[in-house]
């Protein structure tokens, strides 16, 4: 063999799990998955010709040769083309990730695709075999690419896994070709010295306690990331006398009119970002020429935020709406049809005050991550049950806020936020760690950072808000009352007007709702999956749809830098569809 010739290496892996067809969430398709026997394994052997571009080429890509097995596919199924990435840095300082893309055709000839990806993540507890050996998957029609995934619907999802002993096996089929048996060692020692010294830059450096002072490159409420509309402010109060806002982007008139919704600690600025192709400025080039968003009082533009106080969601649902869309229609005349899209915290109360009949003249809906039905993970859960009553009475804070770690002086938020950033790895940015700790479960538990443009991630400071607690009771309340929303205080003559459970006039409510989540959401999980299957119960003639975004989280829906070709598509079909009437746009490509 001759000198610096390349050492081909390959070794044997074999995984196997269940997956569930028309599920959406990962743990729901083993779950279901299980429970029918439909379980799926493959048989593949990880092969490069050159291990030393294996190793030091960034994307560490191997082919995948072998068969998928299971009766979803109709029994074994050799895999045409395969590829295989082996621990490829991700956005996460601290997070590698191991994907698998496995072309075939089932037994009936039918085009599909594996595509699976294993989390490397140090997170609570000894977690490294878990991470190495569980495989997400998700099952696609045709041949398909990562780029394309999101504007996909999986035909079945779920996990599968390696036993130890199965591990073990597959060390032992470890192979590499070399002239000599020093040289065949050399190579094993490069990929053993690769894989071992990833896993510990992932599980055993130190955390960052850097924390420089915070840079603001973006000017706060900027409206540059909308162009080419006549941009207008209108300032209206609500019945209980809290002061709101509706900023109206019009580029020209028309039959439909389009109102944006925030969440809680977010504002209108998250769907104006000037960084990226904004929601606000793609409805405008796609035909919709008249746009509003609203910022209600879960807004982190109102100071009223940053001190303790006892608004609950029935309040939104009760005086903001109700409100907003008074003065919205004093604007655009009572004729036209309205469609209002909502994330979140506010897309729970906007559907509460729409089902409690507080607003009515909607046209349709499109709903974001949460709505009727809010589901958490159960870290998240303990957290609602527990912050509120030691953050208020214990420690004596007033709200929670993402900057604690940049205030100057000292301060018990600054000392807990700093406790937060010896959990959170996953970048050195302290807003980005207090985030996580303040919403959902995860290392990032808002989004994906790789869906973030740079300056989006520098920002989030400023995107994102204090707020008080009181709300997170309220949520609570409906996490155990079965995941239904239903009023806080049902004593209060106040709320009279509002229904104990807002699913109770049901059939009286005809708007048709597209709800979507990322389905890497670790906020709200699974809740607008349960709440379009709780309506269809419900009400079998309702017209809603469901569209659950691969590789996406919770806030990167709306914020994630390739939104425009990833996911606003998907809301631009729906919007045109309840619109009615043709429009003179480029339509938008047809989903799953």
């Amino acid at each position: 063999m001759a000198a610096n010739q390349p050492v081909a290496f390959h070794f044997t892996e074999e995984m196997k799990g269940f997956v569930g067809p028309g599920q959406t969430t990962f743990r729901d398709g083993y779950a279901k998955g299980k429970a029918a026997c439909s379980w799926l394994s493959f048989h593949l052997t990880i092969k490069t010709e050159d291990l030393d571009v294996f190793l030091y080429d960034g994307r560490h890509e191997a082919a995948a040769r072998g068969y998928v097995e299971g009766p979803i596919i109709g029994g074994r199924c050799p895999v045409g083309k395969g590829t295989f990435n082996l621990l490829v840095d991700t956005a996460d300082t601290r997070r590698k990730r191991m994907s698998y893309r496995l072309h075939f055709h089932d037994t009936f000839k039918r085009a599909r695709t594996l595509s699976g990806f294993k989390d490397v993540q140090d997170q609570f507890g000894f977690d490294v075999w878990r991470d190495t050996t569980t495989l997400f998957v998700n099952l696609f029609e045709d041949h398909v690419e990562e780029a394309d995934e999101t504007r996909l619907v999986p035909l079945a999802v779920g996990i599968l896994r390696i036993s130890m002993a199965g591990f073990a096996k597959q060390l032992t089929t470890i192979r590499c070709v070399a002239p000599t048996a020093a040289e065949r060692a050399g190579a094993i020692a490069r990929f053993g010295g690769f894989f071992l010294g990833s896993l510990w830059h992932t599980y055993a450096s130190l955390p960052s306690f850097r924390v420089s002072p915070y840079q603001r490159e973006i000017a706060l409420y900027t409206t540059e990331g909308v162009t080419r509309a006549r941009i207008s402010t209108h300032s209206f109060a609500t019945e209980d006398k809290l002061q709101l806002g509706l900023t109206r982007y019009l580029r020209a008139t028309g039959d439909d009119v389009v109102l944006i919704v925030h969440g809680l600690t977010t504002s209108s600025d998250m769907f104006i970002m000037p960084e990226h192709y904004n929601l606000v400025q793609y409805l405008l080039d796609h035909g919709f020429g008249d746009v509003w968003t609203v910022d209600t009082r879960l807004s982190n533009r109102f100071t009223y935020n940053l001190r303790r106080h006892r608004y609950t969601l029935d309040d939104v649902a009760l005086y903001d709406f109700p409100a907003t869309i008074a003065e919205l229609r004093e604007h655009i005349g009572p004729g036209k049809r309205l469609h209002v899209i909502t994330h979140c915290v506010g897309s729970i109360a906007f559907l509460m005050s729409l089902f409690a009949k507080q607003v009515g003249h909607i046209t349709s809906v499109i709903s974001n991550s949460v709505s009727l039905t809010p589901h958490v993970p159960r870290w998240s859960e303990l957290k609602l049950a527990m912050a509120p009553f030691l953050c208020e009475n214990v420690a004596g804070i007033q709200y929670a806020n993402p900057l604690w770690r940049r205030e100057p002086g000292r301060s018990v938020g600054k000392a807990l936020a700093t406790v937060v950033s010896g959990f959170h790895h996953e970048c050195d940015l302290p807003e980005c760690q207090m985030l996580s700790f303040m919403w959902g479960t995860g290392f990032p538990a808002l989004y994906r950072h790789e869906n973030l443009h740079p300056a989006t991630h520098r920002r989030v400071g400023d995107l994102f808000g204090g707020t008080s607690f009181h709300y997170f009771r309220h949520i609570l309340k409906m996490i155990r009352a079965s995941h239904t929303a239903v009023k806080f205080d049902e004593a209060d003559p106040k709320y009279s007007a509002l229904p104990q459970n807002y699913f109770q006039h049901t059939r009286e409510i005809p708007t048709p709702i597209l709800f979507i989540t990322g389905q890497d959401n670790r906020i709200f999980v699974h809740s607008n999956v349960a709440a379009f299957e709780r309506l269809k119960e419900l009400d079998p003639t309702r017209r809603d749809e469901l569209h659950v975004f691969p590789n996406y989280g919770h806030q990167d829906v709306f914020q994630g830098r390739n939104c425009d070709s990833d996911v606003f598509p998907r809301l631009l079909e729906f919007l045109n569809e309840q619109a009615q009437q043709p429009r003179q746009v480029q339509r938008a490509r047809r989903f799953g």
